[in-house]
């Protein structure tokens, strides 16, 4: 479990920067790849027996980092708040918009760190198909 967070918390440079806007396109790159990259080979390394899973779960830890980040940063990420628009515009109180606005990104903070997850799962697991002597598990 130290492991899953340890390399979830990779992540948060990233996000810390992207809100606060604080690095160029150059250095963004970087800090969005080279964490994914490290959870990929530190799970080949360590030949998690089940490398997807695995990373499924550090993508899961790291949604819920990425959520809770942006709620903290959420006053400094922007100069005028989220609003909802459309129809839903100005129909509820302040303050309940503002619970639904901070929901949605909450969740789909937990969405995109189980998606990149399981992307990277997939991309150790099928790197751990073509290693030698790679432990398998059952199917």
């Amino acid at each position: 479990m130290l492991g899953v967070i340890g390399l979830a918390l990779l992540g948060v440079p990233r996000v810390i920067a992207h809100d606060l806007e604080v690095v160029g396109p150059a250095a963004n790159a970087l800090l969005v790849w080279a964490p994914l990259t490290v959870w990929v080979v530190v799970a080949l390394w360590r030949r998690v027996p089940n490398p997807l899973l695995t990373l499924l779960a550090v993508g899961v830890a790291y949604g819920v980092l990425l959520g809770v980040t942006h709620q903290v940063l959420w006053a400094w990420a922007f100069d005028t708040p989220p609003a909802l628009g459309g129809n839903l515009q100005g129909v509820l109180p302040p303050a309940v918009e503002a619970l639904v606005v901070r929901g949605f990104s909450l969740v789909s903070s937990l969405a995109v760190g189980t998606l990149v997850g399981t992307g990277c799962g997939v991309v150790a697991w099928l790197v751990s198909r073509a290693v030698p002597g790679y432990p398998r598990t059952a199917a």
